[in-house]
């Protein structure tokens, strides 16, 4: 064998074993950080506050979605051919919706507990560990300090997933058994877009609560900043707004300056994640909705009523979907970028 082919020989060899350690350091790294996504998963479910508060989502939801089948039920008794009713009137997207006036329906528990799971999993993600003084023990090991922040995030966003994709087979499960139908392809479709934007909703939170959980060293404080945004958005938002708006559209000179006008404020609106919640639930829930936005009669003048096809629906929110998502990797961005550069200190 040549010097050369010697050389190269060797150096193929040396580019092998490099490869091998790259994938078994990978391999390991991996290892870690699986280890400690299930350790905080564990965590999660061993707390208490965890617990009660799934507890009473479950009960909640699952007392709403037997309400709304009950009552769907009883008025079908009166009517024959219940399955091709519930076929040409999307009854099993109306279980989410409708109430019977004793329970708000399952997307309004949703909508107000959500956020409140969101909270709990986040608001001491970091500023706990510190007040135990574990983490300046974590971060002394060998392992990548980014693997914290991000296995916190991932364990909660694997409860959510688990909860709600239960429930909303749940859902269907009640459908079939007590309501005599089956779910058509695109029902079934809209279900699972919906429970995915439950999940991203609540990662909403989630995250930002862990933001604060972050910049702040004490739980109640970053618990408290949390809680008061989330009442902000659900209480006082539309209030605020509310405040202008009435003026705003009295001084508009005609039909097509009230019909921007109008447009404007629900861009306001749209500034709040509940809001953006809300329209997108309507138009995923609702396949009759052809527009998130007030139409003129020039725009509606020959439009035939007719239900919306998934992916029609999904274009119509998918500036919503985007602007939430990005409202979420904002808040994790930050989150992140400020974890990975602060000073941890052994207490």
């Amino acid at each position: 064998m040549s010097l050369t082919n010697l050389q190269k020989s060797i150096g193929e060899l040396s580019v092998k074993k490099s490869s091998n350690r790259s994938r078994e350091k990978e391999k390991v790294n991996s290892n870690i950080f699986w280890g400690f996504v299930g350790k905080e998963f564990t965590d999660y479910l061993s707390s208490w506050r965890i617990i009660i508060l799934l507890a009473i989502i479950l009960l909640t939801c699952v007392g709403s979605l037997y309400t709304a089948v009950t009552t769907i039920s009883d008025a079908l008794n009166s009517y024959e051919g219940a399955s091709e009713i519930g076929r040409e009137s999307y009854l099993f997207l109306q279980i989410f919706t409708i109430s019977d006036g004793n329970l708000p329906s399952f997307v309004s528990f949703v909508s107000f507990l959500g956020p409140l799971l969101g909270i709990a999993l986040g608001f001491d993600a970091i500023n706990g560990e510190r007040s135990r003084g574990t983490l300046s023990r974590l971060m002394a090991q060998p392992i990548p300090r980014d693997y914290v922040i991000n296995a916190k995030f991932g364990a909660a966003l694997l409860i959510n997933v688990i909860l709600f994709f239960a429930l909303g087979f749940l859902v269907m499960a009640f459908g079939i058994l007590m309501l005599g139908i089956t779910p058509s392809l695109d029902e079934f479709l809209r279900m699972i877009s919906f429970i995915s934007l439950i999940i991203v909703y609540i990662a909403f939170w989630l995250n930002l609560a862990i933001l604060f959980s972050v910049l702040f060293r004490q739980q109640a404080t970053s618990a408290l900043s949390s809680i008061a945004i989330w009442l902000f958005y659900n209480v006082f938002f539309s209030i605020v707004v509310n405040l202008f708006t009435n003026t705003y559209l009295s001084n508009a000179a005609s039909e097509g300056e009230y019909v921007n006008r109008y447009n404007a404020i629900l861009n306001v609106y749209r500034f709040s994640p509940n809001y953006l919640f809300q329209e997108m639930t309507n138009v995923l829930l609702s396949p009759t909705t052809r527009s998130t936005s007030i139409l003129s009669m020039e725009q509606v003048s020959g439009a035939i009523a007719s239900p919306l096809k998934l992916k029609e629906s999904l274009l119509l929110v998918w500036p919503q979907f985007t602007g939430l998502i990005a409202a979420t990797l904002l808040c994790f961005a930050i989150a992140y970028i400020v974890f990975t550069r602060q000073e941890i200190r052994s207490s």
